[in-house]
């Protein structure tokens, strides 16, 4: 709240270097005036705009999000970089829509480095629709820690988004209106609900580290003679670990709609093999 009560909202724009920023530089030598609250950061292109730095945002008490680009068929730095900002941030309203929060938060739009007065009309915009929204959590009448717990679990599951939606992601077809087609409700909630997690039963692992060399999340905590352990934290979901293990073990579990059993403790994960059980004794 400022000074005399009125809300103020914290507002984040991602902008692209070659033409939102430059929209962005020419509103302010134009003198047009928008909310001081909207803080800029500027990266190369739109298309570099990740769902993880949306739901950090949000999850370190942002109100809203906009994600600034060059028009399509115009992208500076990756040709079709704009098309990859448009299919992540119809797919990312979906995701907060399932977490409660009012995609209205998040704002995508194309300006050129021409168009400062076009950038000052949709800040301004946008920043009155947020501060009638009030703060975050506020509106959608969800409390603020419950809220943070929701952004972090949907937040956890970004690898997995991106793996199965990688042919969506990709998509590069000039009619905008398709990509609000792209994703449904129904679907996001299907996707959230079968996520699934992988689980190394300590009874039939043998160590082999088949699993840990071919983890691309380096997911997998392994030791020479030690149980491995999935590191639920850094797992994408990819299920590399299940497949790679070998057969004669079947020691990686796909686990759905329950939870992971926890962990072995550190001190019981030494592995004795056959024949040497008398020696440990």
């Amino acid at each position: 709240m400022s000074s005399d009560g009125k809300f103020k909202p914290k507002m984040i724009g991602i902008i692209c270097n070659w033409c939102c920023y430059g929209g962005a530089d020419l509103c302010g030598v134009s003198r047009f005036q928008y909310p001081t609250y909207i803080r800029l950061v500027r990266v190369m292109c739109s298309g570099r705009v990740d769902l993880k730095h949306i739901f950090l945002a949000f999850s370190n008490g942002a109100d809203a999000m906009f994600v600034g680009g060059c028009h399509i068929n115009d992208c500076h730095y990756n040709p079709e970089g704009n098309y990859d900002a448009l299919s992540m941030v119809n797919l990312c309203k979906k995701l907060l829509e399932h977490v409660g929060i009012n995609p209205k938060r998040l704002r995508l739009e194309w300006v050129s480095a021409g168009e400062g007065i076009r950038f000052a009309n949709i800040m301004n915009e946008f920043g009155r629709e947020i501060e009638e929204l009030g703060p975050l959590g506020k509106s959608e009448g969800i409390d603020p820690s419950e809220l943070k717990s929701r952004l972090e679990s949907v937040g956890r599951l970004i690898p997995y988004f991106k793996l199965t939606k990688m042919k969506e992601l990709a998509l590069h077809n000039p009619d905008q209106e398709m990509y609000t087609r792209l994703y449904t409700s129904e679907e996001v909630d299907r996707l959230i609900r079968e996520a699934p997690s992988y689980y190394i039963d300590p009874e039939k692992c043998r160590a082999c580290t088949a699993c840990a060399r071919k983890c691309p999340a380096e997911a997998i905590i392994s030791a020479k003679g030690q149980v491995h352990i999935v590191d639920q934290e850094k797992c994408i979901r990819c299920g590399t670990c299940f497949e790679t293990c070998p057969p004669k073990f079947r020691a990686v579990t796909k686990i759905v709609g329950e939870p992971v059993p926890p962990p072995l403790p550190e001190d019981q994960r030494t592995i004795v093999r056959k024949g040497k059980e008398s020696e440990v004794a």
